[in-house]
This record gives structure tokens, sequence and C-alpha cells, in this order.
């Protein structure tokens, strides 16, 4: 793959990522607790119907400085301990505003580090889990996990556990890099880690990488992609760093090694593009890729794959999701509603029984649409107005005044090669996957008069 120059120039500009919308920075303070219950109750009367749970682990041992997640460095047992069991009595509080007929279609532990916690602990919140409510036949259960702290006799307890899935944050096999970004190395070797999760016939193995980091070049980069396509992941994600030290003041340190511009990020991008499309790895979304028969490159293929805050997953998998633990987002399907940061505030709600609703933000019926629209767009690269039309029993005018798009946008992505717009049907190029972002921009009202501060798109 080889994207123009003058086309990263033109859109390098600050974009939502659009893992909701409208985007977390324009959630609202939370004063109204009634309404944010509500609005829980309310949700078990729409769709999608099964319930994703989100469980947000902060702990970590070391700070990464690339992060921008939401993270707590500490060795404090105690503490971890009475988080764990805020979290039990968190989903006690959950249970008692369900629908006991809905089912778990989705698990996904995220951080932080998930696998920083005592197996121990994460078997008694499984184990709580499975006694509050059913799930589906096949569901997904997810852990996001660091190579530092993880030993085989944990994948196996993992396992029984019914974990499914395990996403490595890899990030770079250079050492170099790591040692720079201040990231841990793994407590084994990678490759015997993995080999151990692959003998495991009915697990999926994810690994993530960044690009974008000092002292990452082309010739680094590639064998470490090539690398990472030899251990022959189900999936991998290859991300765009994100550098927001306005919001993850660490992030500031990384300026003085110097960090790649866009046309070296351009470059490292359209090399990884290159190697996995080469190995059949098929693309999905912005910067996920996936094996020809894996689940995401079935759904891409039927257009039926979906988005949340924890990444690409299917419809069947597809659930409200609802979050525990500190700064977890709820993403129903008229609300949003985040935990508090404070993991001191955290518990002390949880121990008074109320939940830790600090911003929320509901989603009108215009919203809903837009959002739809942008998740097509992010997902499925594709557009159906007059299907879109049909499902919201709008007019295709109607659709196109609430997105208040430009035509003449639409028409200069045409022109560069970047989307097909005919008859009401958009269709993005190869060499426009990788502007998902703007396209997407191009439908979003707010991004008309926009004041908020976003990562740059490249």
């Amino acid at each position: 793959m080889k994207i123009p120059k003058y086309l990263y120039q033109k859109y390098n500009q600050p974009t939502p990522r659009y893992t909701s919308y409208p985007p977390a920075n324009y959630f609202k303070e939370a004063t109204d607790y009634e309404s944010m219950v509500k609005a829980i109750v309310n949700s078990n009367f729409e769709n999608p119907e099964n319930i994703s749970i989100y469980i947000h682990i902060p702990f970590c041992g070391q700070l990464c400085t690339y992060c921008g997640c939401n993270t707590l460095i500490t060795s404090n047992k105690t503490l971890m301990d009475k988080y764990v069991a805020s979290l039990l009595k968190e989903i006690d509080l959950l249970k008692t505003l369900l629908n006991n007929k809905r089912k778990i279609s989705q698990i996904h532990w995220g951080g932080g580090t998930p696998n920083y916690l005592p197996v121990e602990n994460i078997k008694v919140i499984m184990n709580k889990l499975y006694d509050s409510f059913e799930a589906i036949a096949n569901p997904e259960i997810a852990m996001e996990c660091h190579p530092a702290h993880l030993t085989k006799n944990y994948v196996d307890e993992l396992v029984k556990l019914g974990f499914n899935r395990l996403s490595f944050g890899i990030q770079d096999f250079d050492n170099k890099v790591l040692e720079t970004v201040n990231r841990q190395k793994p407590l084994l070797p990678v490759d015997e880690i993995i080999a151990h999760i692959q003998s495991y016939s009915h697990v999926s193995l994810n690994l993530d990488f960044i690009y974008g980091l000092p002292f990452q070049n082309l010739s680094g980069y590639e064998q470490t992609i090539e690398r990472a396509v030899s251990l022959s992941p189900d999936r991998l994600a290859v991300f765009s760093y994100a550098h927001v030290p306005w919001l993850k003041k660490q992030q500031k340190g990384l300026e003085k090694f110097g960090l790649p511009g866009a046309e070296e990020k351009i470059a490292l991008f359209e090399k990884a593009y290159d190697i996995l499309t080469a190995a059949t790895y098929k693309p999905i979304g912005l910067d996920h890729f996936a094996k020809p028969h894996d689940e995401l490159s079935i759904a891409l293929k039927n257009k039926r794959l979906h988005r949340n805050f924890q990444g690409y997953c299917t419809l069947e998998t597809t659930g409200q999701v609802y979050a525990l633990g500190v700064s977890g987002i709820s993403q129903l399907a008229s609300a949003y509603l985040q935990n508090t940061k404070s993991i001191t505030k955290y518990m002390k709600a949880i121990d008074n029984g109320v939940f830790p609703i600090e911003k929320f933000y509901f989603v009108n019926d215009d919203e809903k649409l837009i959002r739809e629209i942008i998740e097509q767009i992010m997902c499925n690269m594709y557009v159906d107005f007059k299907n879109l039309a049909i499902q919201t029993n709008r007019s295709i005018d109607e659709i196109y005044a609430v997105t208040q798009v430009d035509f003449n946008v639409l028409k200069d992505f045409e022109q560069e090669g970047l989307l097909t717009f005919v008859n009401d049907i958009l269709e993005l190029t190869r060499t426009g996957q990788f502007f998902l972002r703007n396209i997407a921009a191009a439908f979003d009202p707010n991004m008309k008069n926009n004041r908020k501060s976003f990562s740059k798109a490249i």
C-alpha cells in the first residue's frame, strides 16, 4: 500500500477516534443520580438485548510513558483485594436492575493490567458473574494481558474460567523502543507463552503493536511485524500512537527522544499493512487485521461488524455494555454512563450502595442515527442510505439533513479515490480505509464548529 503524501498532509487533522458517538469528551457531569439509574433500567427494553460486561482493572506494576489509559501504579495487595470486593458489590448492584432473562454475550477485561491481579481474584469475579447472569452458548470472554505478568499456569487458570480470547500488548519487539517507553519485559519468552496459548485450539490470540514511538524506524518495525506474523496470531492490531500530553502528562517526556513525524508514521503503517496483507491477514477497520477465517473477517465480508470501547466484535456477540470499575464507560442504547476515575471515590460509592457514575450523556434519536452511520463507516466501510431510511423510518433527505453532510466534501473524497458514492450507497476504497476517521467526521455535525481537543488522525 502507498498512501499519497498530499492526502495525509491534508487529512492529518485533530479528529475523533469515534469509539463512541458522541465521543467521551462530550460527556457531562452527572448530577441527577435517579436519571442515571433509570437509564440502566430502561436499557432492558432496548436493543441489543444481550449483555456485554466490561471490567476495568487499573493496576499496573510500572507506567508505560505512552499510555493513555486510566492506571494506578501500585503493589499494594490490600488495596487490590478491597477493589475486587467493590467489584463484587457493583455486580450485585447491577444485577438488581437488569432483566434476568437477558444473557451475557461478551466479557472483556481491560486496564491497566488485568493479569497483574492474582488469578484467584479473577476467579472470584468470574464465578460471581456466572452465578449472577446466564450466558449465550458461546460468549466471547477476553482479557488484555501484559506478558510481564503472565505464566503458563496463569493461562491455564484463565482457560478453566472460560476465557477464549487473550490479547497481548507487545507494542514492539525492539528492546531500545521498549526501554525508552518504560515497558516491562516479558516474564517468559514471548514465543514460549504464545505457543502455550495456541496449544488450546479454542482460545484465540491477539497481538497489539504501536507505531509512532521514539526510535522506531522502517527496518526495525519491519522485523517486528514479520516476527509477529511468524507467531501466527488470529488477529493483530497496529495502533497509531496518540500523543496527548495535555491529558497524559507523562507522554511529554517522550518528546526529548523525538517522535516520528506524520510521513515516518505513514511509512511504518504502510510497511505493516503490506507485510500483514501479504500473509493473508484481512484489514479490519482502521488498524486491525484478522486471519481470513476469523469471525471478524467473516463479519466484515457480511457487513455485520460492530465496535465498542473494547474494540471490534460481531453482531452475534454484541451487547449493551455495562462497565464495572473505575473509569469504566457503560455504552447503553440511549446513554453513556462513566464511572469516577478516582479509586477512593469509586470504593466509597460502592460501599454506600450507589453506582459511582461521574459523567453521562443521553443519546437522542438524531444522535443514534449519526452513530449508526459512523459505526457503519468505521466498521464495514459501507453505508446503504436507502436501507438506513427504511430501518429508521426516515427519508433519505432527512438523514442527510440530520448529519449536515456537505456533498462537496464527499465529492472531494470521491475524486481523491477514497470512496464511491452512487445511488445513495457509500463505499470506501482500500486507500479510503486509512482515512476512516476523516470520512466519518463528514457525517458528524459537531465537527462543523468543533472546539474539542482530539489527537491527530495520523
